[in-house]
């Protein structure tokens, strides 16, 4: 799964990768780099595309199904499993027609054995930002205003990241992402394919604080390398 990651690079280099990936040259004052530390229920960067051109924008973590009677059903669906998109009520709808992509620099896991559970921090080789595959949707409040939220797709971890972890966010690369966030297609065999594992993608795998447990916990010192007197092997 993925439950927290990071964006933590400056609001410049941000907004330079949105206008060279993207042609976003514009984006609201709410939108700030660096994050540490992001977490579950917290406002996101999703670009997605309105047909005419992409967008980017902030969208609640946690998908709330329009057919939901409770908001909190998104701290349960922060994730979706990229195998079950097509058959999954909560989600076909999202997969069919509103797709996006979660900007990020890295993201966390636990690592465990029988002795230690560490947190790791991942980033992608020669990649200094990539793109998560996202699904959004609206829900309707009791009092008629809208929600948006999202989900971060999960596929089954490559070599590298299956030393930690059974599964890991699909990053995808510059062409997918086309694809993907082409609300036209719907072409869902062509889009499942963009889900499968990346082996080629090269990772680096380190160990940080444990105190990214807690959402509160945002600052540089999330991101920095620590020595540790049992570290799992990953390498």
């Amino acid at each position: 799964m993925c439950g927290r990651f990071t964006i933590a690079v400056s609001l410049d280099d941000l907004k330079d990768y949105l206008h060279e990936t993207y042609d976003i040259e514009d984006i609201s004052d709410q939108i700030t780099s660096p994050r540490y530390n992001v977490a579950p229920g917290q406002d996101i960067i999703v670009v997605l595309s309105d047909r005419v051109k992409y967008r980017v924008g902030l969208i609640k973590w946690g998908f709330v199904p329009p057919f939901s009677t409770d908001e909190k059903v998104g701290y349960m669906m922060i994730n979706a499993k990229s195998e079950t998109l097509h058959e999954k009520k909560a989600f076909k709808p999202s997969f069919e027609t509103k797709r996006c992509v979660i900007i990020a620099d890295g993201f966390f896991e636990w690592a465990q054995n029988e002795r230690l559970k560490q947190a790791m921090r991942i980033t992608v080789k020669n990649q200094k930002i990539f793109s998560m595959a996202g699904l959004w949707t609206t829900w309707t409040k009791p009092d008629g205003s809208k929600l948006y939220t999202c989900t971060i797709i999960t596929t089954a971890a490559n070599k590298q990241m299956s030393k930690i972890h059974e599964r890991m966010p699909v990053i995808l690369d510059k062409k997918a992402e086309k694809v993907w966030l082409n609300p036209d297609n719907v072409d869902l065999n062509q889009l499942k394919k963009l889900l499968n594992t990346n082996e080629a993608l090269d990772l680096s795998i380190y160990p940080v604080t444990n105190a990214i447990g807690s959402p509160a916990f945002n600052t540089m010192e999330c991101i920095s390398p620590i020595k540790i007197n049992e570290a799992p092997s990953l390498f």
